[in-house]
């Protein structure tokens, strides 16, 4: 009987901290909406990070034909390395690097 009621009570005194402490850290959250919303924070300074001088300028774009057919020529390479393998399947050819462009 004696260790229930040491569990009951140090049950209820880790409840207790932890309701108090929830209520600190949500009672002080209106106090500080309030106040930035009527404040306006100034932007940082330009570091060399933001700058847009050492920006590199904008890829020319591709058009997305080039794109596609870039895609489906990767898709059929792949897909006659799977029929070659599934042909002759040894360990070398599942191993072997594709010839596709687009593998990184």
């Amino acid at each position: 009987m004696e260790m229930f009621l040491m569990g009951l009570c140090l049950s209820l005194l880790g409840v207790a901290v932890s309701a108090a402490a929830f209520a600190a850290a949500t009672r002080d959250e209106p106090r500080h909406r309030e106040s930035e919303a009527g404040q306006k924070l100034p932007l940082p300074a330009a570091q060399f990070f933001l700058d847009d001088a050492g920006r590199p300028a904008a890829p020319p774009r591709v058009p997305i034909e080039v794109l596609l057919l870039q895609l489906e020529h990767h898709v059929r390479l792949e897909q006659a390395a799977a029929e070659s393998f599934l042909d002759l399947p040894t360990r070398e050819s599942l191993h072997t690097p594709s010839s596709s462009p687009l593998v990184h």
